[in-house]
């Protein structure tokens, strides 16, 4: 398949290889073409604009935010503009309901399908194809693309032919990761102030009640406070719980929880945190304890 890819990044670098190494023809573009050309050394074609990446059946985008997407989607030179009707938008960006919604409307007005298939796991589960993707859209773009979501992760999960309920199963679900987080900081900074070894501790947890893979990921990171490089940085972070919170209000749903998870990372960025994992929120527990 003719595809065009937007967004290089620690998680669309690797998504992006993969599909390559599946056989199929990346056109490629990032806004730093470094990550651009280091795709391109193994066999993908390089786009100079935008409007070049949408000339194939299919675009994907994976982009940090609602702003990134936003200005690659609309305008002249945007997707919507260049992709031709009938190929397919495949958004597999974090983004708000707000903008799932736009967007799937916008391409319908032009007569373009739109599938939004965000992504469950850190970059080592987007270089291994080991990524859980949850798909969003009418049954037979889903269909369509299917083929290039099997080449990207372990399993896709299809929630309906709206489009922005895929963003809300993403958005609950780094909620919960991010209450796992910080759950896990708070009783590491007990035990370790009480003279418990931190690893010692996890191989309790995750051997016995604990034993899902977000333990283990993230306790191993809070127990060896290993957070750098970001494999998904604290800005991030914080801007998935604001959108989860912003959902919350649509919805009527209050998300107590969810608030007090903004202000521990608001307080991470605060302390110069920009460059961590986002799992460092867990750190200001350690720190407050002195443990």
């Amino acid at each position: 398949m003719n595809i065009g890819f937007i967004g290089l990044g620690h998680m669309g670098s690797r998504m992006a290889a993969n599909l390559l190494k599946a056989g199929h023809s990346i056109t490629a573009y990032n806004r730093n073409q470094d990550k651009a050309r280091a795709l391109g050394q193994h066999g993908a074609r390089l786009a100079r604009t935008v409007a070049e990446a949408c000339q194939g059946e299919t675009v994907i985008t994976m982009l940090a935010d609602d702003a990134a997407v936003e200005s690659v989607v609309f305008g002249n030179d945007g997707v919507i503009a260049n992709l031709r009707p009938n190929a397919t938008h495949l958004s597999m960006s974090t983004v708000s309901i707000a903008l799932a919604e736009r967007l799937a409307a916008a391409h319908s007005n032009a007569r373009q399908r739109f599938v939004a298939a965000p992504v469950f796991g850190r970059p080592e589960a987007a270089a291994d194809a080991k990524l859980f993707i949850v798909a969003g859209g009418e049954e037979e773009a889903i269909e369509h693309i299917d083929p290039l979501l099997s080449v990207m992760g372990q399993r896709t999960f299809r929630i309906g032919d709206r489009a922005a309920a895929a963003n809300l199963v993403k958005l609950s679900g780094n909620f919960l990761i991010a209450a796992v987080i910080e759950s896990l900081g708070e009783a590491m900074a007990l035990v370790a102030k009480a003279g418990i070894d931190r690893n010692a501790y996890l191989e309790i947890l995750t051997s016995t009640l604990f034993t899902a893979p977000v333990y283990k990921t993230y306790g191993k990171l809070i127990a060896e406070e290993k957070f750098e490089p970001a494999g998904f940085a604290a800005p991030l972070g914080l801007k998935d719980i604001r959108l989860a919170l912003a959902a919350g209000d649509d919805l009527r749903v209050p998300l107590p929880l969810a608030s007090l998870l903004r202000d521990r990372f608001l307080t991470l960025l605060a302390q110069r945190g920009e460059r961590l994992d986002w799992s460092a929120i867990a750190a200001l527990s350690l720190k407050d304890a002195a443990a």
